[in-house]
């Protein structure tokens, strides 16, 4: 297998402006990035619609494309770089921006996935702690078939466990958070990008819906630990945290 890791990045941020250009430690959340992603990965490149951000990547040493500033989507834009970067990759992963402690555990997983041949794309679960922390729409939340490929995500906690107190639901069944990485076969990437927007996604705001809708089969690979990302200045203070921890 041939993979290669795009990390789309923006400038714009209603939350946090120029949130990839913020300095953890010393260094841009960026160039966290990309430095981890390098590190399990034979190809990493940034996908950017701001010049601020190509030069710093540029400055780093590391691999960037400029892309246009429409897309509504990280998909449509890692689709778009795709095109420019060209090449034999059989998978391409979608590293967010803002993700610095990504593990070599969520990689790992997301390329074991692909070798099952019906694996079209593929994401990452990791179960909730509590009850209360399923409960967030902020988490969606994924079901899936006896093979591990998904059913649904939704917003809402699901599956409703019927007859047993909401407080025991986590002893009946294993409800799982998604983590918001993905990976594709490079073809299925061009194609879903062609896809209009669809009923469901619509509804729930999960653009991976879109997919589901349209019959791709999406493979959900349970990690232990999920990720950190970075979306406020709070929560920069609290990854600053746990870069002195050593994680």
């Amino acid at each position: 297998m041939n993979p290669i890791a795009i990390i789309p990045a923006r400038y714009a941020s209603t939350r946090f402006p120029g949130k990839p250009l913020a300095l953890l430690g010393g260094k841009p959340i960026i160039q966290h990035v990309y430095e981890r992603a390098l590190e399990m990965l034979p190809r990493v490149v940034v996908a950017t619609d701001d010049e601020r951000i190509f030069d710093k990547v540029k400055a780093f040493g590391g691999d960037v494309v400029m892309t246009r500033a429409d897309h509504k989507s990280g998909t449509d834009r890692i689709a778009e770089a795709m095109e420019k970067i060209g090449g034999q990759y059989d998978v391409v992963i979608n590293i967010q921006g803002d993700e610095p402690f990504v593990q070599r555990e969520h990689i790992e997983r997301l390329l074991e996935a692909f070798d099952y041949s019906q694996t079209q794309i593929a994401t990452l679960a990791v179960r909730f702690s509590s009850i209360r922390a399923a409960e967030s729409s902020n988490s969606p939340k994924i079901v899936t078939d006896n093979l591990g490929y998904a059913l649904y995500f939704s917003r809402s906690v699901i599956p409703f466990v019927r007859g047993v107190d909401r407080n025991q639901w986590l002893n009946h069944y294993p409800f799982v958070k998604h983590i918001g990485i993905y990976a594709y076969r490079t073809e299925v990437l061009r194609s879903v990008t062609q896809l209009p927007q669809s009923s469901l996604e619509l509804a729930e705001s999960l653009e991976q819906l879109r997919w589901l809708q349209n019959g791709y089969k999406i493979k959900v690979q349970t990690v232990s630990r999920e990720t950190v990302g970075i979306d406020t200045p709070d929560d920069l203070r609290e990854a600053e945290k746990l870069l002195q921890k050593g994680e």
